[in-house]
């Protein structure tokens, strides 16, 4: 028997502003029935492909220090360049590059509240094994 992981869960100070960041980068959405509101605790976002999910939970401790855990994303359908200057354009910020002159590596954004995330290669950049 395995497990399977459900959501990952985000603290932060601003639950709605932060699931609208996530958002669109994702583009998974709230729960129809139930939306994410400004002041609410918590906000919910749900993939539309049934994987797992995100649910943001307000506490009133800041991050203070790395990511201990952070997401590793990879576009879908345009270049891992193209979508590091996407998000940079809807609020993340550049934390460190690591893209190599041959085209491989990676660049580390974090989110509005700091969190640290990796964009990586599409999959029609990288090499066929």
């Amino acid at each position: 028997m395995v497990s399977f992981i459900r959501q990952v869960t985000f603290d932060c100070h601003d639950a709605y502003g932060l699931s609208k960041f996530w958002e669109q980068v994702t583009g998974f959405r709230e729960y129809d029935h139930d939306p994410n509101l400004p002041g609410q605790e918590e906000a919910y976002l749900v993939n539309p492909e049934k994987g797992t999910n995100l649910l943001f939970l307000q506490v009133p401790e800041g991050k203070t220090v790395k990511n201990r855990l952070h997401l590793d994303i990879v576009p879908t359908d345009r270049t891992r360049d193209e979508e590091v200057d996407r998000l940079l354009g809807i609020g993340a910020e550049l934390h460190r590059d690591h893209r190599a002159d041959d085209g491989t590596g990676f660049v580390v954004l974090t989110d509005p509240e700091g969190n640290e995330f990796c964009v990586e290669r599409s999959v029609s950049e990288r090499p066929l094994y």
